[in-house]
């Protein structure tokens, strides 16, 4: 599989199952996507989630029945409890060309990874489903080791351009942006005083 960032913003996520593992799945796709949850019931936690709900027994349901559900569905999120019914679904997926992520049964074609984020960035970690525990665990230490993530990518940012603009060639422009990178006065300063960060930045490595 290859890692991709993909911009779901108004296309269709249909997500079947109303527990627990289907609620956090729909929730990582909301606000960007428009997410359809076909279940038999739902937790409550559903009510305070923008879904559209579509109450649906999959075993007694015909194939006809889920069909005219995902038609037309970026992608199907498979959760529930039974693994022939996610296989089930998944096949049916296949057929249709629509693509597929199973939360437990055959693998589909996509895996929905653990994620940290922050204004300036996203980091996606996967094990392929061999290890949740695993990608939750680099997610966490992640958030823990990299506090100032944020406002160092902000500052590079800002510092990148006004390079650009000065009489740096490119190879000494990303020396400079390594330079601040390693600093770890930068680090410290840029969680809690972006300017302070700044300031020492263009007056070591910019003057």
């Amino acid at each position: 599989m290859i890692p991709l960032f993909v911009d779901c913003s108004k296309r269709r996520i249909v997500m079947f199952g109303g527990g627990e593992v289907a609620l956090r799945k729909a929730a990582f796709f909301l606000p960007e996507a428009q997410v359809t949850v076909v279940s038999r019931s739902f937790r409550e936690e559903f009510d305070g989630l923008a879904v559209d709900r579509v109450e649906m027994d999959v075993k007694t349901a015909f194939d006809d029945n889920i069909e005219e559900v995902i038609g037309g569905a970026f992608l199907v999120v498979s959760a529930l409890s039974d693994l022939g019914q996610n296989n089930r679904i998944g096949g049916l997926c296949r057929a249709q060309g629509i693509l597929f992520n199973n939360a437990d049964g055959e693998p589909g074609d996509v895996i929905i990874p653990s994620v940290t984020k922050g204004t300036n960035y996203t980091i996606a970690i996967s094990t392929g489903g061999k290890s949740p525990a695993v990608s939750q665990f680099v997610r966490e230490k992640l958030d823990t080791i990299c506090p100032g993530l944020d406002a160092m990518i902000a500052l590079q940012a800002e510092l990148r351009e006004s390079l650009k603009l000065s009489e740096y060639s490119q190879p000494e422009r990303s020396e400079i942006l390594r330079k601040i990178l390693q600093d770890k006065k930068i680090w410290a300063l840029a969680c809690d005083d972006f300017e302070a960060a700044r300031k020492r930045a263009k007056e070591k490595y910019l003057s």
